[in-house]
């Protein structure tokens, strides 16, 4: 069984989505790659969500990801906004349906809660975090790239977390692993 596994984030919307890609090996990753998908010259919402399909089917193409990784839309007062923007991430999510990728949800709080360790942190100290763990040379122009990338490692940071923590069945299979642990 392979200890390698490719996990694509996307951070999406009806302007400009944001998608990074890292590669996982054991507790290690890497960036693969991470960009944006312009959508601004676009000018109906129904062609903006066909190239979010088109795009997000290619990445997975391409990269063959082993999962995807999305940030929740976040609730606005603008229900307009909400409902597009929830629009653009259910598109990006049924590429990966259509490629039998599991979905993986995280809120934005969650997300910069994982990178950074505040909910209320800003994209840039999200996206220098990022430089930071990843050795990213330079930050791209839209910091949207970062934030679809900091959907994959939160994923990951999760991943690690829930699968190095024993779960029990119940204070008795605890308290019979850890005897040191309770008085």
């Amino acid at each position: 069984m392979s200890n390698e596994k490719i996990i694509l984030g996307i951070d999406p919307g009806t302007t400009i989505m944001g998608y990074g890609l890292i590669l996982v090996q054991s507790k290690k990753f890497e960036l693969i790659n991470m960009g944006v998908l312009n959508l601004s010259k676009l000018k109906t919402h129904e062609l903006k969500l066909k190239k979010i399909f088109e795009r997000t089917l290619q990445l997975i193409e391409e990269y063959k990801p082993d999962e995807l990784a999305v940030e929740a839309p976040f609730f606005g007062k603008n229900v307009q906004s909400m409902l597009k923007l929830g629009r653009a991430q259910g598109v990006a999510m049924s590429a990966a349906l259509y490629r039998d990728i599991p979905i993986f949800e995280y809120s934005p709080k969650k997300i910069k809660m994982s990178i950074t360790g505040n909910g209320n942190a800003s994209k840039e100290q999200v996206a220098s975090m990022l430089k930071s763990l990843l050795n990213i040379k330079e930050l791209p122009k839209h910091l949207d790239a970062t934030d679809g990338l900091a959907a994959a490692v939160c994923h990951h940071f999760q991943k690690e977390t829930s699968s190095s923590t024993k779960s029990y069945s119940g204070w008795k299979a605890f308290v019979s692993d850890n005897p040191k642990k309770v008085k």
